[in-house]
């Protein structure tokens, strides 16, 4: 039997997941979890996310207190962001994301679908297949399970 959350409706857990679940917000938590800590190095690593979506999604995570902004005072002005605690708090939640997407979402942009939570390439047979995943800007060949 799987286990039962304490209430029906949490007003904190739906806050969070309205946070998390932002179009944009979720993505840029991932890059910054695996070090982006620039506005263009964030950018990068985000296909179609226009600067000014990020912009936004960077201002609502430093009001929620989950990443800092910090001017450095050289020339040219340099601004770094830095999860904080309770951004990096995270760090297993999307990683439990990460992998249940791995398991059971088919990605357009990939040209794969999932079929019984295990990715099929269209041009490849299913006992040669394997998956191309991108990973921090870099393509990376994966196994299928």
């Amino acid at each position: 039997m799987a286990p039962k959350f304490e209430e029906d409706f949490c007003p904190h857990f739906h806050h969070a997941i309205e946070l998390i679940g932002r179009r944009w917000t979720g993505v840029v938590l991932r890059s910054m979890l695996q070090g982006a800590t620039r506005f263009g190095d964030i950018a990068a690593t985000v296909p179609n996310l226009s600067d000014k979506m990020l912009v936004e999604r960077l201002k609502e995570l430093e009001a929620e207190g989950m990443i800092t902004r910090t001017v450095v005072p050289e020339m040219p002005v340099r601004i770094e962001y830095q999860l904080t605690e309770k951004g990096r708090d995270l760090q297993g939640v999307l990683h439990s994301l990460d992998a249940w997407a791995d398991r059971w979402v088919s990605c357009p942009e990939s040209g794969s679908s999932k079929v019984g939570g295990i990715a099929r390439d269209s041009d490849q047979p299913a006992e040669s297949q394997s998956r191309v995943r991108k990973a921090g800007g870099q393509k990376r060949k994966v196994n299928s399970r």
